[in-house]
């Protein structure tokens, strides 16, 4: 005979997505910080080559908006 499943309440629910959010948001912040480094040329963890095609054209980017970040 079929037992009908227990449900899971509205308030667990929404901690387990909260949790989960929030480990999406601290690891977006840190991707976004070390992508700032590398733009700013401030990254002291993290090695790339430079191409210079990319070298010349990073420079058309004013500082100003990188401030903006």
């Amino acid at each position: 005979m079929a037992v009908p499943k227990k449900h899971t309440s509205k308030s667990k629910t929404r901690i387990r997505k909260a949790i989960w959010k929030n480990k999406a948001k601290k690891k977006a912040l840190k991707a976004f910080s070390l992508a700032k480094s590398i733009l700013t040329n401030r990254s002291k963890s993290f090695y790339y080559t430079i191409n210079n095609k990319l070298l010349n054209s990073s420079k058309s980017i004013s500082t100003s908006k990188l401030d903006e970040i």
